[in-house]
């Protein structure tokens, strides 16, 4: 245990040399993975079976590689998803996202909760709802390919007979379901074309489907996720949508009064930034 010890702190150095943010739990993260067991669990791993792996992990993370590609696994609330090139890696901020739907359809007087999933990508928030809403009927849409694999697999591990897989555009899916949705949620992609992403594992790994959204501002997407929420939402049914955190005043007037829409609010996440933007849709 000792020298797996001094490996990872040597590790630790260097990917801190290499910007990495979070670079003690990144080694860590790498040398559970390769040993085969929890971060908990590192100190029962014996000094002869250190595998050399270790350190063809770190190279990949000092490259800026995700450590979500380098391990095959993504952590989402109570959820560990399988992901990897070809789908968005889901982020802490949805979290807090997917808790703020959470919360609502437990307190709705719903026996069976109909919500839909706006891109779905891993299907993170699909699966957390239907993990945590009791009976709640979750629909996720996803129309990319490469992503929607990701979805299914995930799916299979986590919601099978909970969650329902749609290989639809979110700007015209479900139509069987007008007026039946009590809540539509979604992370769209929202980043202005020439806006480039800061951070490495975000520009060079994250598919840029997922990424930029369309027009000139980026919102393209999400003012189809009105439309879409609009056509499929029951009176008083309810909407959440993530954005950028400079675009929670733009996201807001996307759903204005006149197409129906109450209660609109701008959240903010753990960060304090603007986040997500909820609504309701007409009256009780």
């Amino acid at each position: 245990m000792t020298f797996l010890l001094d490996e990872i702190a040597l590790a630790t150095a260097r990917l801190a040399e290499a910007g990495v943010p979070s670079p003690r739990t990144d080694a860590e993260e790498i040398a559970a993975f390769v040993h085969g067991v929890r971060r908990a669990e590192l100190h029962t791993v014996k000094d002869a079976d250190f595998d050399a792996l270790f350190w063809e992990g770190v190279s990949r993370r000092e490259s800026r590689e995700p450590l979500q590609h380098i391990t095959g696994r993504a952590y989402f609330r109570y959820l560990s998803l399988d992901v990897g090139p070809g789908v968005f890696v889901p982020r802490p901020e949805t979290e807090v996202v997917a808790g703020w739907a959470i919360e609502r359809l437990n307190e709705m007087d719903v026996a069976a909760p109909v919500v839909v999933d706006l891109g779905t990508g891993s299907g993170a928030i699909a699966l957390s709802i239907s993990q945590e809403v009791a009976l709640a009927q979750v629909h996720a849409v996803e129309v990319d390919p490469d992503a929607y694999g990701w979805a299914k697999r995930n799916i299979s591990e986590h919601g099978q007979g909970r969650v329902t897989l749609h290989p639809e555009d979110l700007a015209d899916c479900l139509p069987e379901l007008n007026g039946q949705v009590d809540l539509v949620i979604s992370n769209p992609p929202y980043i202005p074309p020439g806006a480039v992403p800061r951070d490495p594992e975000v520009r060079d790994y994250d598919p840029a489907r997922a990424l930029y959204g369309s027009g000139r501002d980026g919102l393209q997407e999400v003012r189809a996720v009105e439309r879409t929420a609009r056509r499929l939402l029951r009176p008083g049914g309810l909407v959440a949508v993530e954005h950028a955190d400079e675009q929670g005043r733009s996201v807001y007037l996307t759903f204005p009064e006149d197409n129906g829409w109450r209660d609109v609010r701008v959240h903010q996440d753990l960060t304090r930034r603007d986040r997500y933007v909820t609504a309701r849709f007409g009256q009780e």
